[in-house]
C-alpha cells in the first residue's frame, strides 16, 4: 500500500521541498463538458460558441472515427491491391489525424471542452461501427466513402450556420481543412470501385458502340 503524502496536506507555508512525486493525484474537474469558459476576448457571444463547439464536437467525433477506420483499414487490406491501398489509408489516417488536432484545438480556443475519450467518441460519432474482423477491399473503401459522405454534409451545414453567426474561424477551418481534405479523399478512393479492365481492354464494348 502507497505511503500517504502527508506533506501535501500541510499548510503551503510548511510543505517541504521532496524529489518524490505526488502520485495518485485527484480533483474535480476545472470545466464541465459542454460548458464555454466566459469573457473570452473573441468578439463572439456566449450562445454562438456554446453551439460551435457543440457543433464541432460532433465533427471531431466522426473525424476520429474516420481517422481509426482508415488504420483499421491500413491494417486489415488484402489482395492485389495491398500495397497501393496499404500505403494510401496510411497517407489519409495522417491528414484526419491533422483534421483531429485542428478541430480539437478551435473548440478549446472557443472556451470549449474538446472530446478525447475513445468511449466518449464511440457514444457520439454519427459512423457506423465496424466489425472487429477483416473484410474484403470494395466493403473496406465503401466504410470510408459512406463515414467521408457524413462528414462531407455535416461540413456543408456547419459552413453555412457558423457564416450566419459571423464565426467566421470556424467556417474557414470547416471549409478549407475539413471540407477540402475529405473532397479530395473521396475522389482517391471513388476511383478504386471503378470497375476498369486492368490488363485487356473491353473489346465487347467497342463493338457495341459501333
Amino acid at each position: 500500500m502507497a505511503k500517504k503524502d502527508l506533506n501535501a496536506k500541510a499548510p503551503a507555508s510548511e510543505r517541504r521541498v521532496s524529489a518524490q512525486p505526488r502520485l495518485h493525484q485527484r480533483a474535480a474537474e476545472i470545466q464541465k463538458f459542454g460548458t464555454v469558459s466566459h469573457m473570452l476576448p473573441l468578439d463572439l457571444e456566449e450562445p454562438v460558441r456554446l453551439e460551435m463547439t457543440e457543433q464541432l464536437n460532433l465533427m471531431l467525433a466522426d473525424t476520429i472515427t474516420l481517422r481509426d477506420l482508415y488504420k483499421k483499414s491500413h491494417w486489415q487490406v488484402a489482395g492485389p491491391t495491398f500495397y497501393q491501398l496499404h500505403l494510401l489509408f496510411d497517407k489519409h489516417y495522417e491528414e484526419q489525424s491533422e483534421i483531429v488536432d485542428t478541430i480539437a484545438e478551435r473548440i478549446q480556443l472557443l472556451g470549449g471542452i474538446s472530446i478525447a475519450m475513445a468511449a466518449d467518441v464511440a457514444e457520439t460519432t454519427r459512423i457506423e461501427r465496424p466489425p472487429k474482423g477483416r473484410e474484403e477491399v470494395p466493403v473496406q473503401i465503401s466504410r470510408l466513402l459512406d463515414a467521408h459522405q457524413i462528414i462531407v454534409g455535416n461540413c456543408r451545414k456547419l459552413a453555412d450556420r457558423s457564416d450566419k453567426l459571423g464565426d467566421a474561424g470556424t467556417n474557414d477551418l470547416v471549409v478549407s481543412d475539413v471540407l477540402r481534405t475529405n473532397e479530395l479523399q473521396i475522389w482517391f478512393l471513388s476511383e478504386h470501385l471503378v470497375d476498369a479492365p486492368l490488363v485487356v481492354a473491353d473489346q465487347t464494348r467497342l463493338r457495341d458502340a459501333s
